[in-house]
């Protein structure tokens, strides 16, 4: 089986209970999480009252590792810029895709768009 990268929008689909989350769930067992990511994650669960740490150990008890955004990788994602202008896509969303690129990785998201960006990347929607 390929790598999974695992975009915070899936994460967060799956910690929430949104349409989707439970395809995340089914997955999640030695899927990559970038910590850009990680930190998007964490972010948005503290402002519905939920406790970062225990979200964190939870992801990690569900098989997923967080790799570091490392200076490979800002290059790779820098080099995105130039395809992704006008794609209101974030440093959140680049840091995935990178990722994705970098591993040859199936990126797994809630965010639609991606699917019409032309990048050299498999792209799967969770709904």
């Amino acid at each position: 089986m390929s790598t999974l990268v695992i975009d915070a929008s899936a994460i967060l689909a799956m910690i929430f209970d949104e349409v989707g989350g439970d395809m995340v769930a089914d997955v999640c067992d030695g899927a990559v999480l970038n910590a850009v990511n990680l930190d998007e994650v964490l972010h948005k669960v503290a402002r519905r009252g939920m406790d970062p740490m225990l979200v964190e150990t939870q992801l990690s008890r569900l098989g997923i590792s967080v790799v570091a955004f490392d200076v490979r990788q800002a290059r790779v994602s820098a080099a995105l810029h130039s395809q992704l202008t006008g794609t209101d896509t974030s440093f959140a969303d680049r840091a995935c895709l990178s990722m994705g690129l970098m591993l040859d990785a199936t990126v797994l998201t809630a965010d639609a768009k991606w699917m019409g960006l032309g990048l050299d990347v498999d792209i799967r929607l969770i709904r």
